[in-house]
């Protein structure tokens, strides 16, 4: 397969990011910034970086705040359209929903709370040629920190390890990996699943089909860097990593004031935020809106309008 430009894309963005509060309170994870751009606007470019033309995000929680950052797409290069959700539905019921948008047979899923450095064109080519019905870009999985994946060495996948299962008992011949957050999956392996009604794929859809069709799930070994944001810490370490390796600043938004006194180390700033006289901010995260009174200090602290949570 020499071009992906006919594969369509869906961005998984609907959820509630539970664990991200109260970050999520304020944007959806896909508006989070990161390193001058939100992370919605980096997985669009790199999707229209591989070929990529069509894509579907699907939104509920805080829609607006990515709305407003992407709009059609146009100016990232890719045609964009959403498929709205009256609650989140999930990895298996948000996929099966986009199905009438996305209006293909085949096409990729990418977690909207991942940055991952996948060549798509070679997981395209990956999945096609092993016939599969998904395929999953993954990593070695670190067992002590993740659930993982069991593959043989043809990349077969045939069950889970939960977190924390020593590696003398994992059965023979299969090895443990890390989904990243990148798929490209048949439109036929999701023609059961109801559009309507929350569901999971990796632990209800996937493993009635590698069940029932051996061999039709399968990992795509994917070796380059990718990004993780499940907590605040998460995300905080994200930001510094990239913009280390970008050579960008930390994150500093839109109509920000820090008063002459103030002392704003590392941290990074989202837009309309003022720091008063004499504040000291070390490794923190400062959501849109706040103001942070003079003389106090943070250190390794989220602040939002309505709450400072050390992380």
């Amino acid at each position: 397969m020499n071009s992906i430009g006919r594969w369509p894309a869906l961005v998984l963005a609907a959820g509630y990011g539970t664990r991200l509060r109260p970050l999520s309170d304020v944007r959806a994870k896909a508006a989070l910034p990161v390193a001058g751009r939100p992370l919605i606007v980096r997985i669009l470019e790199q999707l229209a970086a591989a070929g990529v033309t069509r894509v579907v995000v699907n939104l509920h929680h805080r829609a607006e705040t990515i709305t407003r950052i992407v709009g059609d797409g146009a100016h990232l290069g890719v045609d964009v359209r959403y498929s709205w959700e009256p609650a989140p539905l999930g990895s298996g019921g948000g996929p099966a929903r986009a199905l009438p948008l996305l209006a293909a047979d085949r096409f990729f899923v990418v977690n909207a709370d991942t940055l991952a450095d996948v060549p798509l064109g070679e997981l395209a080519a990956a999945h096609v040629a092993a016939e599969a019905s998904a395929t999953l870009a993954s990593a070695p999985a670190d067992l002590a920190r993740y659930n993982a994946l069991l593959a043989d060495a043809e990349g077969r996948v045939s069950g889970v390890a939960i977190r924390g299962t020593p590696d003398a008992d994992l059965p023979a011949g299969r090895h443990p990996w890390h989904f990243i957050g990148v798929q490209a999956v048949n439109a036929a392996a999701l023609a059961a699943v109801d559009p309507m009604h929350p569901s999971e794929s990796i632990q209800q859809i996937y493993p009635a089909l590698w069940s029932a069709q051996p061999g039709s799930v399968r990992v795509f070994p994917a070796s380059g860097d990718f990004f993780d944001i499940g907590t605040p810490r998460d995300y905080y370490d994200t930001v510094c990593r990239v913009a280390a390796r970008e050579g960008r600043p930390l994150d500093r938004g839109r109509a920000c004031t820090v008063a002459a006194s103030a002392r704003v180390d590392t941290s990074v700033l989202w837009d309309g935020v003022t720091v008063g006289e004499g504040a000291r901010l070390t490794r923190c995260v400062v959501a849109d809106g706040v103001a942070v009174p003079a003389g106090v200090s943070y250190d390794r602290t989220v602040l939002t309008r309505g709450a400072a949570v050390p992380f």
